[in-house]
């Protein structure tokens, strides 16, 4: 027994190392992102219901077939195969499920204890760092959020500067190979914003931005190096090259496959950050921007998307209006620029529709604020293919609700994710009946 021990200790460490410190070819690649399928589920049927596509106009009285965790049909006649299991919505009505774009569900449990929470890696640059590894599945905030309707979130990893890659992963299975739909989805990254301290010259603060900055050129000059090295290795007689596990992963960020995701909030911040992508020839995202509308203009332009962090939040500055966070989503939209809302939650990630009602209740279009937790953080996140909207071939994550998504008196009847009827309790239900229930 001893010596199994021992062998299984050497074979993980060949695995991880030479002795040399170089990667062994044993340690397998850093894998390209990429979507998983489907669970393949059972048929069902939903009956008599109003439905909320948000591709195109409601329909009453529609049905939906569910078909192997695929929308099989959406209309007034659909035929309901033998076998089917039939849900009477009774005059109710049904959305796609909610999108959160950018969360640490999984990765956190109670802020108060450190051994719950795997958000950040140690070090400033971490590409290779991958949040669907540190998925606890047994989340207890999982089926709080997914009671409520979100149906699909990413995973967000969130220290240092380059923080990791995160990951599009349902809130339904038994492992995070079950949860998961796409992997990696982009690199997160928290962008060194240049100061606006009012005590500093401008060729100060440009001084103190570059030195910043300069370890990040510095990083992703040695990650072009790398991708060259590993273009030319074994062409030619050229030899292999020893790898570099955070190099590896800097591969489809430079090659332009996967966005990166900076988290910048200040109107100078965002500017910076747009212009330095440029430079870098980068694809961006911006998470954060709570002073997006002050940039407006220059975001259409150049075509970069913005995910909210959220709408109840403190105005960005205390020179700004109380209502600054509020309004927010309404300015962009009138700008044209292409935004979600998301929570940046994990213990509170359930309240995302109250967020994007608020801002309903600042100026923006209804229409606009469900399709900002539904089809926007779709197209954003490349899968508008498979979700954000009820239409035949995506993937069926469905909420079958009482009422307004947006009113808070709306109640959830049931969510379906990838096909599948989700058990509609969690611990704040079961804490509810409990003590509901409390001897009087």
């Amino acid at each position: 027994m001893r010596r199994l021990v021992l062998f299984s200790l050497w074979l993980t460490m060949l695995t991880v190392c030479w002795s040399d410190g170089s990667v062994s070819p044993l340690a397998p690649r850093y894998e390209a992102s990429r979507e998983r399928p489907t669970r393949t589920r059972g048929v069902y049927a939903i009956r008599n219901v109003t439905v909320h596509s948000i591709s195109a106009p409601p329909i009453e009285g529609a049905t939906v077939l569910i078909r192997d965790g695929k929308i099989a049909a959406v209309g007034k006649d659909v035929a309901i195969p033998r076998g089917a299991q039939v849900y009477d919505g009774k005059g109710n009505h049904l959305y796609p499920g909610y999108i959160d774009a950018c969360t640490t569900l999984g990765l956190t449990e109670i802020g108060s204890i450190a051994a719950t929470i795997d958000t950040t890696e140690t070090g400033q640059f971490n590409p290779n760092a991958r949040a669907e590894i540190a998925l606890n599945p047994d989340s207890e905030l999982i089926p709080v959020t997914r009671v409520n309707g979100t149906t699909t979130v990413v995973a967000a990893p969130t220290g240092g500067i380059l923080s990791g890659m995160g990951c599009v992963m349902n809130l339904d299975g038994w492992t995070w190979e079950e949860m998961v739909i796409k992997t990696p989805i982009g690199l997160f990254m928290n962008f060194p914003a240049p100061s606006g301290a009012p005590n500093q010259s401008a060729e100060s603060r440009r001084r103190d931005w570059e030195s910043r900055m300069r370890p990040i050129n510095e990083f992703l000059d040695d990650a072009r190096r790398y991708l060259r090295a590993h273009q030319a290795g074994g062409k030619d007689g050229v030899p292999a090259h020893e790898r570099d596990p955070r190099f590896e992963a800097m591969i489809p960020i430079l090659e332009g496959k996967l966005p990166l995701f900076v988290r910048v909030n200040s109107a100078l911040g965002i500017q910076a950050a747009i212009r330095w992508a440029e430079e870098q020839k980068l694809r961006l995202v911006i998470v954060g921007g709570s002073e997006a509308h002050k940039v407006a203009d220059l975001l259409r332009e150049k075509q970069v998307p913005v995910i909210l962090e959220g709408v109840h939040n403190m105005p960005s500055a205390e020179s700004e209006p109380y209502d600054e966070p509020f309004t927010l989503p309404k300015k962009l939209h009138e700008k044209g620029v292409l935004f979600c809302i998301a929570s940046n939650d994990a213990s509170n990630a359930r309240n995302l529709p109250y967020h994007v009602a608020t801002a309903v209740a600042h100026g923006l279009p209804r229409d606009e604020a469900v399709k900002a937790i539904t089809l926007y953080p779709a197209q954003i996140l490349g899968l508008a293919h498979r979700l954000g909207s009820i239409e035949v071939g995506k993937d069926a994550n469905l909420v079958l609700l009482s009422g307004d998504p947006l009113d808070i008196r709306t109640q959830v009847i049931q969510v379906w994710i990838g096909g599948r009827p989700i058990e509609m309790t969690s611990k704040h239900i079961r804490l509810y009946e409990r003590y509901r229930g409390r001897p009087r």
